[in-house]
């Protein structure tokens, strides 16, 4: 039986060996990491600039009797470096968390045994379908209620306070892809969850007796992308409490 590290071990919800073969795991396969980071990055930097014409000029993104203005001649160079980098550990997330779900307790753990071409190639589609799923939901969802809704919270407390609405172009911008980014990510915890307890890397009852842990967590990370109210924190953290508890619930229904 694995033991627990409270420090070592992932303060109590990673097994000391799990943690280990994960680390190896990136280890090993960090090249590729860097490498579909890089991709992204070099698709991202040209992509930037329809991202954010397309901003600028989409219904709900600016509000009514907002302001977007540039400070400096050098603003959308820096962020088209910055929606490029976004899109690229995007990526890099998604391509690790991919590899994650497709590797069993022993493989993770070093032991040499593969599986066949057959079961293999069935185990890249699904990773790859639940996680590029899971990230269309996250778009959705940031794209429809989050984005919308932070961005009319905040021109209307402006106004409220007698301020004049008036945004910069990479604050404005930053703040939105940091959204979008936030929602891939986040909405990622089903798969990372649901293959971390099939790896034996984590076990049920960590996370079940942790849950405190893990809201306050959750909310802490609403709470720095997010204006500081309890609708804005649930909005942003909540997705992920949510999608937690049905990862839980579907490793259960499927032992």
């Amino acid at each position: 039986m694995p033991t627990k590290a409270v420090v070592q071990g992932g303060a109590g919800f990673l097994s000391d060996g799990g943690l280990r073969g994960v680390l190896d795991l990136l280890e090993v396969r960090g090249r590729l990491y860097i490498a579909v980071f890089s991709l992204g990055f070099v698709m991202g930097y040209p992509l930037a600039e329809e991202v954010i014409e397309w901003l600028l000029n989409a219904d709900g993104y600016v509000p009514e009797d907002v302001e977007i203005i540039i400070l400096q001649p050098l603003e959308v160079v820096l962020l088209q470096l910055r929606i490029a980098a976004q899109l690229g550990f995007a990526l890099m997330i998604l391509a690790i968390v991919i590899d994650l779900s497709m590797r069993n307790h022993d493989r993770i753990k070093g032991v040499v045994e593969r599986a066949s071409g057959g079961a293999r190639g069935f185990g890249l589609v699904m990773a790859i379908m639940a996680s590029l799923g899971l990230g269309a939901l996250g778009l959705a969802y940031a794209h429809n209620i989050l984005v919308p809704f932070l961005l009319e919270y905040l021109a209307e407390d402006s106004a409220e306070s007698g301020l004049q609405s008036t945004w910069q172009l990479q604050k404005w911008v930053g703040f939105v892809t940091g959204l979008y980014f936030s929602s891939v990510i986040g909405f990622q915890v089903p798969v990372v969850v649901v293959a971390l307890l099939r790896a034996n890397v984590i076990e049920r009852g960590s996370i079940e007796s942790n849950r405190s842990v893990l809201w306050f967590t959750a909310l802490f990370i609403g709470a720095l992308i997010s204006p500081p109210d309890p609708i804005s924190l649930f909005l942003v953290g909540g997705p992920m409490l949510v999608l937690l508890e049905a990862a839980l619930i579907f490793d259960k229904a499927s032992r």
